[in-house]
């Protein structure tokens, strides 16, 4: 989108994102209409497109972050089972510096992963490298098959 063409001056437009940004706890949701944060982190998730591979001996999942610091996007685990990375990608700001075209994305970005069963959720690695991030996820080793018990029978 070419700004010039709508006569928006980048100190406006960054002023309006803060204001869209502000508040955003002070608002209760109802049914009928979700916060904004909700609204945020669903549009944040559906505009970080990962993929997820697996290997006989772990899953990786790798997600696209050109532009971001490894210093900036955390790799957490929720209710033992649940991967989530996230972080934000900010527009620096620079005085006398006007933008002809943004096209880049800015803003929070999150993807959250359910693991299986026999996802090793102690043995979790992520690296960021040239803008994509690999998370590594060991799997557990395969359950020990069940020996039938035998039980002695007595002569009564």
């Amino acid at each position: 989108m070419d700004l010039r063409n709508f006569g928006i001056d980048s100190a406006l437009l960054s002023t309006l994102q803060e204001m869209m940004d502000f508040g955003e706890d002070h608002e209760k949701p109802t049914q009928n209409n979700p916060s904004r944060a909700y609204v945020r982190d669903t549009k944040a998730m559906a505009a970080t497109p990962a993929d997820v591979k697996e290997y006989p001996s772990s899953y990786v999942f790798i997600v696209d972050m050109p532009g971001i610091k490894a210093c900036e996007i955390k790799v957490q685990l929720e209710d033992d089972n649940v991967l989530v990375v996230s972080g934000e990608r900010r527009r620096g700001k620079e005085d006398g510096v006007k933008y002809v075209r943004m096209e880049r994305r800015v803003g929070k970005f999150m993807r959250k992963f359910v693991l299986p069963e026999n996802a090793n959720t102690n043995a979790i690695s992520a690296v960021s490298r040239d803008g994509v991030l690999t998370v590594t996820v060991e799997k557990l080793p395969p359950p020990e098959p069940k020996k039938p018990k035998t039980i002695d029978v007595k002569i009564g």
